[in-house]
């Protein structure tokens, strides 16, 4: 299996935008907002002082993920999405590592994520990574999230 981690280039955006949404309508739904984002990753990720991976596998895509920046030197790991034939074969995992390896490289203060409890393989990897259970504030972006992580890297 030849897979790498790639950046985001906007001949990607397609995938970006199909990898999530199918993501989403296996698990939950897709939101207005996931929309927005999902369809304009450049405006809200990107020229936001974002990051958007790829995970590539013999010229396929096949996963991706993205750092949105939140505050001054704030990222929310976001939008993690596997196709359907290799979920289970620890890409999320890997993608995960990369993100908080970038995030201390880059001397980021600290990852959230927001999630489902649902997800309780998701959450146990989370944890396993150092990420703690944090309060969801009121005006959360999304309305299925009911939990919310967070990995301090810097104080």
């Amino acid at each position: 299996m030849n897979q790498k981690i790639i950046s985001y280039n906007t001949i990607f955006a397609q995938e970006f935008y199909k990898l999530n949404v199918e993501w989403l309508e296996s698990f939950f739904y897709v939101e207005d907002f996931d929309r927005e984002v999902l369809s304009n990753p450049k405006k809200y990720i990107i020229n936001k002082g974002g990051h958007i991976f790829f995970v590539l596998e013999n010229q396929t895509i096949i996963g991706t993920v993205a750092l949105m920046k939140t505050k001054k030197n704030s990222f929310e790991l976001t939008k993690m999405a596997i196709i359907p034939e290799k979920r289970g074969n620890k890409i999320g995992q890997h993608l995960m590592k990369y993100c908080i390896e970038f995030a201390e490289e880059n001397n980021f203060d600290k990852l959230i994520l927001y999630s489902n409890t649902i997800l309780r393989n998701a959450i146990h990897i989370y944890k396993k990574h150092g990420f703690t259970e944090v309060p969801v504030e009121e005006n959360s972006p999304y309305k299925r999230s009911n939990i919310k992580m967070e990995l301090v890297l810097n104080e």
